[in-house]
Order: C-alpha cells, then structure tokens, then sequence
C-alpha cells in the first residue's frame, strides 16, 4: 500500500482548508448549525460546485468525481476540523452508497445526479437509536438486533397492490409506510429519505429500504434538540407515506440481489433485495470517513489548547511552560497522532474503519476533555468553541459507538474471542 498523498489530494486539502478557515470560525459555525436546515445553504453550494464535494465518492457516469472513499475520508479531516455543519455526512457518506450498491438503473440515473450535484440531500432513517447497529458497526446488522423482527414499532410497509397467492406482497412502486424514527441524522430537511422498514408481517418478516421524497403526503419531520448541534437530527413520522422500493423484486429466488432470509421470507418464485450486506459495506467505509472527521477535530482541539497555553500567563509566566502541562499535551499529541495514522490506514482500507473510528473517537473524546480542562474557566462557557469539540466527541460516541462495542465487535469478527471446546487445554 501507497499511504503518500496525490498532489490531486494534497491541492483539495489545501483549497478545503482555505475556504472552510474563512467561512467557518466559531460564531459561523454556531449560526450556520441554528439555521431551519442546520447548515450554511450559500457555503454548501459553493462546496458542491467548485470541489464537487458531495460527489467525490460518486461515479462519473453520474456526474460526480469518481474518486476513492479515500478521498471522501481526506475531505471530511477537513470538515471536521472546525465542525462544518453540512448534510455531506448523511447525503454522501451513508445515503449515497446505499442508493449505488442497490437502486436500479433507473433509481440510480435519476437519484445520484442531484445528489453528486449538491441539488438533493439525502439521510437514511433506521428505527431507534439503532444507527451503528444497522451499519454492522457495534453488532451484526441482522434484522432482529436493530429494526424489531417485524414486530410493532419502527416503520411498518405495505404493498399497495394486493398480495399473491403465498401471501407475499406484490412486486412495483406501490408502497406505503406507517410508522415513525425518533433520530435521524439530517432528517429534518433533507430532499430524500432512505427508511428502513418492515413487510411481510411477523412470519415473513423482512426490512427493507424505501425511498421517500421529502414532500411525501403524509411525511411530518421535527427538529429534534441535540447535544451537537453541529449534527442535526430530526424525528420522522410516517402517515401512510407513498414509497417506492430501492431495488426492486427479481422474478427468481436464485437471482441477483436475493441473500439470507430475504430471498426465502418471499415467495417461492419471489426474490427481494437485502440491504443488510449493502449497509455492512457503507458502515464499513463511514467509519473510515467519521475517524478522519474525528482526527481532524481533534488535531484543531489539540491546535487552539496549545496557541492558548503559550499566551495564559500564571505567576509570571506561560502556563504551557510548566513541565505538568507539556506532559499533557505530549500525551495528546501521541492519542491524534496515533488515531491519524489508524484513520489513514482505514481510508486505504475501509474493513479497518471501525477499529480506527474507535480510536479516533477515543482521541477526540480525551483531547476536547483536556482542552476544556487547560482552557480553565473559559472553556466552560457557551462563547468558547472548547464546548462545541467536547459536545462532538460525546455525541459521536452516542450516534455511532460506543468506544468498547466497536473494539468488542471487531474483535468478535475477527475470531479473538471464539470459545475454545471442552475437550481443549488453554495455556495458561
């Protein structure tokens, strides 16, 4: 593996950072975030059509760059380093791919356009505060771990059509959903929704993915408060909300797109697509891209600590100057070093991502600690932005671990924990 930067890469960091350190201090960021759609549309826009930001990861064929999740995860250090408050998180990072690795041909040529383009966002809606189990993150993502087993709650589907002789809905765009998600990351205003629901009832249950334009009939979104307002969530609720199928019904069990039980909850002659792998692979390549996000706070937090040590004077001297205060920060530069190098390796090699998300988590976490701490007083108040990197670290670890199942979970996929037999001696 290469792990050198392009000179491609290297000029979109540099003009990220340029654009970003303008338009994204402190206050922009606090007024950008309290805004109707909890980002700066102007600064989205701009980033959409001069960087193609929303594209990077997207095919060229569709109008987007056709760069690696490398490139994505490069440019999201950036964005996190002064906390942008944009939907590239839910629109290009978890929506995206989903839309890529299951629509059709016609959901694909009609969807990822305005998507690469900035014109449409999009965020994906699980039920629950089920995010990082659905994406295989902190648990297998089968569907009785995180979407309910078909029983009531979460989001319910049904076809419009009437069902088949064996019971199994009958195949087009004709859906409904009932139901509601408490959390969904940009769910407020984003111009698509991806939701994840049942059909089939309780004996042939299956959850699959819809597809719900923001201006659905029967759609009510709410702004929910957060304790990141730099990451906006809304609440989804579905009234008997039209819907059409991501993917669609192939003719054959055996078919392309059928896998596990959501080929055999069907019908004999019935296959459905299953989105359980397709979302394995997206939360695999978001925890690469959240991990650079979170070095990349981190490094800012660690930045802004030490510009403010060298000035803080205490007893006629700088504080950063007192051998107990280096000791700190040379620990906090070896935590964001250590979790950049994880991150890099994790862009190269997204199976990684979550082992290198927990360590950048992990890094943020104990760097906007420490820089609320070393800031003394002033890092308390709401006029400092020590707050706004603490608030992130804490409510990453909420949305998308915590820091010991996405350690625990990668161990148990990696045989670390397999049980030994009765009849085997462990050396002791």
């Amino acid at each position: 593996m290469d792990a050198a930067f392009t000179a491609e890469q290297d000029e979109m960091r540099r003009t990220l950072r340029e654009i970003l350190g303008k338009r994204c201090g402190p206050d922009e960021v606090k007024a950008a975030a309290r805004t109707a759609t909890g980002h700066d549309l102007e600064l989205w826009r701009r980033l959409a059509g001069q960087l193609g930001l929303p594209g990077i990861a997207i095919a060229e064929e569709y109008g987007g760059v056709g760069c690696a999740p490398a490139d994505l995860a490069l440019a999201c250090e950036e964005t996190g380093r002064v906390l942008l408050p944009s939907p590239l998180l839910a629109t290009a990072v978890l929506a995206a791919p989903l839309i890529a690795a299951l629509g059709t041909p016609g959901q694909r040529a009609d969807l990822l356009p305005p998507l690469a383009a900035g014109e449409l966002t999009a965020a994906l809606a699980v039920p629950g505060p089920a995010l990082a189990t659905a994406l295989g993150l902190t648990g297998e993502n089968a569907p009785g771990d995180w979407a309910g087993g078909g029983r009531a709650g979460g989001v319910q589907a049904r076809a419009a059509a009437p069902a088949d002789a064996a019971g199994a809905p009958a195949p087009g765009p004709g859906w409904r959903l009932y139901g509601e998600v408490a959390q969904v990351l940009d769910g407020h205003a984003a111009g698509l929704l991806l939701v994840a629901a049942h059909t089939g009832g309780f004996a042939r249950s299956r959850t699959l993915l819809f597809l719900v334009r923001g201006d659905a009939p029967g759609l009510v979104r709410t702004r929910q408060p957060t304790l990141d307002e730099t990451r906006p969530q809304g609440r989804v609720q579905l009234r008997d909300v039209p819907a059409e199928l991501l993917g669609t019904q192939e003719g054959s069990a055996g078919s392309a797109g059928s896998a596990g039980s959501a080929g055999s909850a069907g019908s004999a002659g019935a296959s459905w697509p299953d989105p359980l792998p397709a979302l394995a692979a997206t939360g695999r390549t978001a925890a690469a891209v959240l991990a650079a996000e979170a070095v990349g706070a981190a490094d800012r937090a660690l930045a802004r600590t030490v510009e403010y040590v060298r000035e803080r004077e205490q007893f006629g001297r700088a504080i950063g100057s007192f051998q107990a205060v280096k000791h700190r920060l040379a620990d906090l530069y070896v935590h964001v070093q250590a979790a950049r190098s994880a991150a890099y390796y994790a862009a190269w090699d997204p199976g990684q991502g979550p082992l290198a998300l927990a360590q950048a988590l992990e890094a943020l976490r104990i760097t906007a600690g420490e820089a609320v701490q070393l800031h003394g007083g002033i890092g308390f108040t709401w006029e400092h932005e020590a707050h706004l990197y603490f608030k992130r670290a804490a409510a990453d670890e909420l949305l998308f671990g915590p820091v010991h199942r996405l350690r625990a979970h990668a161990a148990q996929r990696s045989g670390l924990f397999t049980p030994t037999s009765g009849n085997e001696k462990v050396a002791v």
